[in-house]
């Protein structure tokens, strides 16, 4: 199964940025629709973002709709997500999702195969 290993969380002043890596181990990376969700303490995990396995279609929660953007680089067995425009009620846990079913979008955590460990991000105003 596919392993995954988040980075590049870290304490940012609102309105400042951060890039989030993931990558991961397996023989089928690129098979994988990707995604992204978060977590803050109390609350349920939610849907952040999510990649198709070639990368060419994406999709967004609406929250973060304009300021963050999902990408991936197969080649690299690697999956980021640039975070601009950061708000204080970004604060979580990010964590980096591959998906069960190579045709179907990961938006919901029930369509989740493969988790990371989570990578914190803390936005301060």
């Amino acid at each position: 199964q596919v392993q995954l290993v988040e980075s590049g969380g870290g304490l940012v002043q609102a309105g400042g940025s951060l890039r989030l890596s993931c990558v991961a181990s397996g023989r089928t990376f690129s098979m994988h629709p990707m995604g992204w969700f978060r977590q803050a303490p109390g609350k349920e995990r939610e849907f952040v973002a999510a990649i198709s396995r070639s990368g060419d279609s994406t999709s967004y929660a609406d929250s973060v709709k304009g300021r963050f953007t999902i990408s991936r680089d197969n080649a690299k067995n690697s999956l980021y997500l640039q975070m601009n425009s950061l708000k204080p009620e970004d604060t979580a846990v990010y964590y980096c999702a591959g998906g069960k079913n190579p045709f179907v979008v990961v938006s919901h955590i029930q369509r989740v195969g493969s988790w990371g460990q989570g990578t914190q991000v803390t936005v301060s105003s």
